[in-house]
């Protein structure tokens, strides 16, 4: 294998990914244009409507065959339009959320999608990564890796130098870089992708849930519509017509697509939520998102800016500030106003040594600024190093020897040979890291530490916490004794402040009854100062630290759930006990998760909410939603849109249902008067083209409301028809037919012309619920913000009015215009229904508000 230690160039990996093809398992086919085309006529309506073109035909009736075949193609042609762009929102939101890798490609580490990984690169790894192929480990540093998908093994494997490491399992521990040996599915995976195909995603709740509601409404309405033309037959209706009119009059009934227009609403507000910056990656989070009522949230990244910068330091009795801020060059270590030669103090030099070497970010100089790569914790401390003259390259020193840091012992070690001999370099929490030292040093050299050292490091770091600072302690010992027994050297502050964009977006939570709690591993007095100023801690509220959550048993956790804001000092595994804790006391949790350990408890959540910068692939995928750019406020727009969401579903259910019951209701009250059928077979078809689908679509696609985060979580058990919709729909759509079969028999009798009437029930039918539409919006006279909504019902009505005035039109679907005189009943029928019902709701207001 040609290759070197900083991997290859574009050219070389471009070549072997032209020669052997892309990093990737063999995966389902995608649909094609025509597949999604085609299937749009495998339902079971279109083949009924398909048998009755054919029926019509062979009965000599073809204006009636032609224009039933064109509603059909028409009806395909809008179902296609929409499923293909779901097709191609979910194909570029996969891709969004699709693995990355980081790889040396032209001596610089580069992020790379995983599918682009080729034989021979040098790829690097963390804990918590997925491993993009299969290669073999270079300069491990205490790795592990969990590979049971492939062996079924459930605890980690401990790798050495050279061991083979696999595509798709996860590197559970340590960090080190990887030589690409085989790609796709010349891998260990890909001899046994067969056995890893995936399955077809699971429909949401709320799909089944409306399924079978479909189910059952299609059975009452076929009921519905064989009285129509039984009842029609009896009085002497010809059996054809009264066929045909059972038929359409079921297509146009049923809502056999309401689940499919669930999910094409779903798919694209999943695009509308990217454009906030995140990533749905399952759709029932979408339904979840709007019952959220507490969400657990990291500190940093997340509520603050992660830009580290070293603002005091505490070494040896003696307090220092760091001027200067981020990453320039100008800036040095003071002591009361004056620089201080860091070089002069051993003390002050051992804790800087150990600051750098036990660190794994790089840091080069440029121009004014320096130039950094690596976790912001570490680069802060190598910029205040290098401020005070102390820069790893300069250094003589090498690595032997590396404990990466993890939240469970919440330290990290290294050794190091150094020119007076091998040593080991800790840094870690101040609490932790004091536990472990019995010597201090001091400008007369180590001694035993006393009680009085203890409580003046722990002073001085409390110090530092009360005034937002994140606390690190920095340590050295002999190698041989482990981290146990250290010489404590010192403690460095970093300032990492709050986004400014997180407090408004608290005051929303909280606003919408929803509570941020805050988890961090920081020390208690950070953690409440950062949570105190962005508003997630008040006076009152409880801080509970790690070691007070092991003493409490989970019912006591569960009681003080509900006063608790902040966790600090906990452990990833904590974390799954507070999610358990929120959950029994009946409360749906958000959790947001970053490291490996974090993926239980991410999954865990009600939502599991992964953070897209920082965030390792485990927690992504235990995830289902992906926080683009690690913010909270991201967090909190995510939530808004899925109230919205779930807001706009209910609101097309209940203009669907509505106007459904309006058709058939409205057939059926002309014949029990005593009139013929109300509508021709194709009318009712036009009728059904014309106000559903796309209209319920862009219904589904409204913007929010401003009170909607201004109302309390809804229960997650809460049923889709809650508050009363399913009486609403059943009295609405009922007085729908009603006004239609009003205005058909008014004018049949005052005309006595059944064309003419039939026309006028037509436009009545469709300009009411057109009517109707605005009227789910629940949003009063304001129409402008939806120009979907405002397009599609304006196409639906311009082709009602073509087909009743029209001429060569009228001769297809048997209408005749419609004159003036007409135009009160019509206007009537149409007004009645949202006349009536508002001021059934002003009348009833004052007793609804008392209620509530």
């Amino acid at each position: 294998m040609q290759t070197n230690r900083k991997g290859l160039t574009s050219a070389e990996a471009r070549a072997r990914l032209d020669q052997e093809g892309k990093n990737e398992l063999t995966q389902q086919a995608v649909p094609t244009a025509a597949g999604i085309f085609f299937s749009q006529f495998k339902d079971l309506m279109s083949m009924i409507l398909a048998a009755a073109t054919l029926l019509s035909a062979m009965l000599g009736e073809f204006t009636d065959a032609v224009t039933i075949l064109a509603i059909v193609v028409l009806n395909a042609i809008m179902g296609f339009v929409q499923e293909y762009r779901t097709e191609k929102t979910m194909e570029a939101l996969a891709q969004l959320s699709a693995p990355v890798a980081r790889a040396w490609r032209d001596g610089s580490l580069t992020r790379i999608p995983a599918n682009e990984v080729v034989r021979g690169d040098v790829v690097s790894l963390t804990a918590g990564d997925r491993i993009p192929a299969d290669g073999r480990a270079i300069d491990p540093a205490g790795i592990s890796a969990d590979e049971s998908l492939l062996t079924g093994e459930s605890l980690p494997v401990a790798k050495k130098p050279g061991d083979m490491l696999y595509m798709g399992t996860n590197l559970s521990a340590g960090r080190c870089e990887m030589e690409v040996t085989s790609t796709g599915m010349k891998t260990e995976m890909g001899k046994i992708a067969g056995m890893l195909g995936e399955s077809e995603e699971k429909r949401t709740p709320l799909q089944v849930r409306l399924d079978d509601l479909g189910k059952v409404i299609a059975v009452g309405c076929i009921l519905i519509c064989a009285a129509v033309s039984v009842i029609g037959w009896v009085r002497g209706e010809d059996p054809m017509t009264m066929l045909l009119t059972g038929i359409s009059l079921s297509v146009a009934a049923i809502p056999e697509g309401l689940p499919a227009i669930v999910t094409i609403v779903l798919a694209l507000s999943v695009g509308r939520i990217l454009r906030k910056g995140a990533i749905i990656r399952k759709l029932h989070a979408v339904e979840t998102l709007g019952c959220a009522g507490v969400i657990c949230t990291d500190k940093t990244g997340t509520i603050t800016q992660n830009r580290m910068s070293v603002r005091r330091v505490w070494s040896a009795g003696t307090r220092y500030e760091m001027t200067g801020t981020g990453l320039s060059t100008k800036g040095g270590l003071t002591k009361d106003g004056r620089s201080v030669d860091a070089a002069k103090d051993q003390v002050l030099s051992r804790m800087l040594t150990a600051a750098v070497l036990c660190n794994g970010a790089t840091l080069e100089k440029k121009g004014t600024h320096y130039q950094v790569q690596g976790e912001p914790t570490e680069t802060a401390l190598l910029v205040m190093a290098a401020k005070a003259g102390y820069i790893k390259e300069k250094m003589r020193s090498r690595q032997l020897s590396e404990r990466p840091f993890d939240s469970a012992r919440k330290l990290m070690s290294v050794t190091v040979r150094l020119p007076e001999g091998d040593i080991l370099l800790c840094k870690g929490a101040p609490d932790v890291l004091l536990r472990r030292c019995n010597r201090i040093a001091t400008k007369e050299g180590s001694r035993p530490m006393s009680a009085a050292d203890r409580q003046a490091a722990g002073r001085a770091a409390a110090e530092m916490a009360q005034d937002a600072l994140r606390v690190l302690g920095f340590a050295e010992g002999a190698p041989s004794g482990g981290e146990e027994d250290l010489v404590f050297l010192g403690l460095a502050g970093m300032l990492d402040p709050p986004r400014p964009e997180v407090a408004p977006a608290v005051a929303n939570c909280k606003k919408a009854g929803i509570r941020p709690v805050m988890i961090t591993g920081d020390h208690r007095d950070t953690a409440a100062a950062i949570a105190k100023e962005v508003g997630i801690y008040k006076d009152g509220d409880m801080v509970v630290t790690g070691e007070e959550l092991d003493r409490m048993s989970d019912a006591e956790l569960t009681a003080a759930s509900s006063k608790i804001s902040v966790f600090a000092r906990v452990s990833p595994a904590h974390k799954l006990r507070i999610v358990r804790a929120f959950q029994t006391a009946g409360q749906i949790v958000a959790m947001t998760g970053d490291g490996v350990n974090d993926a239980p408890a991410v999954k865990q959540a009600d939502i599991g909410v992964a953070m897209g910068g920082s965030g390792t692939d485990v927690t992504k995928e235990a995830s289902s939603v992906v926080i683009l750019d690690d913010n909270f406020a991201t967090i909190v727009s995510a939530v808004e849109e899925g109230r919205v969401i779930y807001r706009n579903i209910r609101s097309f259910i209940r203009y669907l249902l509505t106007c459904n019951l309006g058709e058939v209701t409205s057939m059926l009250f002309s014949l029990l008067l005593g009139a013929p059928v109300a509508l021709m077979p194709i009318q009712i078809l036009m009728v059904n083209l014309l106000t559903d689908g796309l209209p319920a679509v862009a219904l589904g696609m409204e913007p929010p409301v401003r009170s909607v985060m201004e109302r309390p979580p809804r229960p997650k058990d809460e049923g889709l028809f809650a508050h009363g919709l399913m009486a609403t729909i059943i009295v609405r759509g009922i007085f729908l037919g009603l006004c239609t079969s009003g205005v058909f028999n008014y004018v049949l009798n005052q005309s006595a012309d059944l064309d003419l009437a039939r026309s006028a029930c037509y436009l009545v039918l469709v300009l009411s619920q057109m009517v109707h539409l605005f009227e789910c919006r629940g949003k009063g006279i304001w129409v402008l913000d939806n120009p979907c909504l405002l397009g599609a019902s304006a196409f639906s009505v311009l082709l009602t009015f073509l087909s009743v005035y029209l001429p060569p039109l009228q001769a297809i679907f048997g209408t005749t215009a419609v004159g003036l005189e007409w135009a009160l009943p019509v206007a009537i029928g149409i007004f009645a229904g949202p006349v009536l019902f508002w001021l059934l709701r002003v009348v009833t207001r004052p007793f609804r508000y008392k209620k509530r």
